[in-house]
């Protein structure tokens, strides 16, 4: 990718605004995923009718067929803009669609994309266990084969939208015995199959998104299998890759507005006098700046391989531990003040709470570092 864009990527940027400025929804978003769900359903109808879901999704699934570049514009934009967040489409829009694009067979592709990029069908992800979170490599849900079907056992917990899921992209062990990477495999579940249970969990924010997931005897079909039976953590990798690759480029649009804001906030309560913290906003706001230099290295890179590789993580890693460094110095200079205080559609005190979960979800800060460490510095494995 070029440092700068085409004069065809700076029109496509306008058309982009021009859409967004005349169709975002003026009300907001309700903070519950099941309240929500109906707005997180018309919002994403409107923006797959328009022409402006799955920019770089094949056209032959709902999508436009357009380059990763222009993804990226659009979400710039879309972020810039304050458009509400795409909710219980996340799942699926974000890194489950991508991974089907991939990986699924030209029949899974045909079912399923269309309704995940219209928001006709809610996506769930389960990956983390009781026991196995961070480490996807220890998950103990199992999977016996019986003639064309998996029955499976076990349980999930951390899964964003299990509550109001159609579909779930499930990993489990389907290979008796087997440990670590080997024997895993990756499946569509039915959510509404007979034999699973969900039980939803409500955050520090008070908002109920995460639930805990159970499956008694549940059965998928072996035709739901992605990538083949035993090559589920090939697969999983390549879902975390979305997850942690562009799947943040929203979230430092925002970093950038907030650390303007922030600056703004200190000029005008004088403590952008207190040399402390001068400095610590001006690193901050060269780190903003870094990361989206990184951020667009790193697209360079999937324009060229095809998919996200190892150096997601290091986006990943930076883009949280930057978040909560915000949320921390937008305690420190607006005190009780925060309470009123919002960046686009949310308030600064739930962005603060929020940002706890930051270097834990998707791999916790410390996988992150295992990863640089292995995959791009070729260092020995930490255990």
């Amino acid at each position: 990718m070029e440092t700068g864009f085409s004069p065809e990527e700076a029109a496509f940027r306008g058309e982009c605004r021009d859409w967004l400025l005349s169709n975002i929804p003026r009300e907001k978003r309700p903070v519950d995923a099941a309240d929500a769900i109906g707005f997180d359903k018309a919002w994403q109808r409107q923006l797959f009718d328009a022409g402006w879901a799955g920019i770089n999704w094949p056209v032959e699934y709902g999508g436009r067929g357009l380059s990763i570049v222009q993804q990226v514009i659009w979400l710039e934009e879309y972020a810039k803009a304050h458009a509400p967040w795409i909710g219980a489409n996340f799942v699926g829009i974000n890194h489950g669609g991508p991974t089907l694009i991939l990986n699924a067979s030209d029949e899974q592709k045909a079912w399923h994309l269309p309704r995940i990029l219209s928001g006709e069908a809610i996506w769930c992800q389960g990956f983390s266990e009781p026991g196995a979170g961070s480490d996807l490599a220890g998950i103990k849900t199992r999977g016996r084969i019986e003639g064309d079907e998996i029955v499976v056992n076990g349980s999930k917990i951390w899964t964003s939208f299990a509550h109001v899921a159609d579909w779930q992209e499930l990993v489990l062990r389907t290979e008796e015995g087997s440990q670590r990477h080997a024997g895993l495999s990756w499946v569509i579940c039915d959510m509404h199959a007979p034999g699973i249970s969900v039980r939803p969990i409500r955050k520090i924010s008070g908002e109920v998104e995460f639930a805990e997931v159970f499956y008694d005897d549940v059965r998928v079909p072996l035709a739901n299998v992605v990538g083949g039976i035993g090559n589920g953590w090939k697969v999983a990798m390549s879902t975390l890759s979305f997850e942690r690759g562009t799947g943040f480029i929203a979230d430092q649009v925002k970093q950038g507005q907030e650390i303007a804001e922030l600056i703004a906030t200190a000029r005008a309560n004088g403590m952008i006098r207190d040399e402390r913290i001068a400095d610590s906003l001006a690193q901050m706001r060269a780190e903003v700046a870094a990361l989206r230099a990184m951020t667009y290295r790193n697209i360079s890179d999937v324009v060229r391989t095809g998919q996200p590789g190892p150096e997601a993580s290091v986006i990943r890693l930076f883009t949280s531990e930057l978040g909560q460094r915000l949320e921390r110095m937008a305690v420190l200079l607006m005190g009780e003040a925060m309470i009123d205080f919002a960046y686009g559609d949310d308030n600064a005190v739930g962005d603060y709470l929020r940002g706890f979960a930051a270097t834990i979800a998707g791999g916790t800060a410390q996988i992150q570092r295992d990863i640089i460490a292995e995959r791009l510095l070729g260092l020995p494995k930490s255990r």
